[in-house]
């Protein structure tokens, strides 16, 4: 099976556009604060477990827990302090479900359990080392922000970069481009969850690879 490999983990904040930072929304004149809500917060408020739904986030969160059981002091738990500000990306369950079977090179999905199960055979390290890939810590990137960013290379807790690719005529859309260049790019599909915080987040319907896969 073709495998990761373990990536620096290194915290940095990091952000190669000025324009990326939101700026607090203003009432009455005065800047409001955002709140601390953390995204560890947003993500384990669903207790429903593995399911049928490819929307939610479910193996995202499971992969979030398994790296904080085994490594309490993994740079993973920033997902858990709301007082820092970030911005990460995160796979839904189907973005992980391709995953899997794009790396047993099959067409038929796993389901959710088997999904995890297969993500968390690939090493703790291995596991951990992709999470930092979809966090960029320093910034609260928010939908308009995004829009206004393409070109942006944002570097990310792992210590590597992802850009920024804002394209479509009428209606904008945003797909990161990854170390991957043997496959399709992942797309924002959901902008702006846990909004008004300074851990905000952005699903996407594939996982960001961070090396290139044949």
């Amino acid at each position: 099976m073709m495998r990761f490999t373990r990536l620096a983990a290194v915290a940095t904040t990091t952000v190669v556009a000025s324009a990326l930072f939101a700026a607090p929304a203003s009432a009455h004149g005065k800047t409001k604060p955002l709140g601390t809500k953390s995204l560890a917060a947003v993500l384990t408020a669903d207790k429903s477990g593995f399911d049928h739904r490819g929307g939610d986030y479910d193996i995202l969160t499971a992969a979030v827990l398994a790296v904080l059981k085994a490594k309490p002091s993994s740079q993973v738990k920033v997902l858990t302090d709301g007082k820092v500000a970030l911005t990460a990306f995160l796979p839904d369950d189907r973005a992980f479900q391709k995953l899997v079977a794009d790396l047993k090179n099959t067409k038929r999905l796993p389901s959710e359990k088997a999904a995890f199960t297969a993500v968390a055979g690939l090493g703790i390290n291995t596991v951990e080392s992709v999470l930092l890939y979809h966090v960029v810590p320093g910034a609260t990137i928010d939908r308009k922000a995004a829009l206004k960013a393409d070109g942006a290379s944002l570097k990310t807790a792992a210590g590597s970069s992802i850009k920024v690719d804002v394209y479509g005529h009428h209606w904008k859309r945003v797909k990161l481009i990854d170390a991957d260049r043997s496959d399709r790019d992942p797309r924002v599909i959901r902008f702006d969850i846990n909004k008004g915080n300074r851990q905000i987040a952005h699903g996407i319907d594939a996982v960001l690879r961070p090396i290139n896969l044949p």
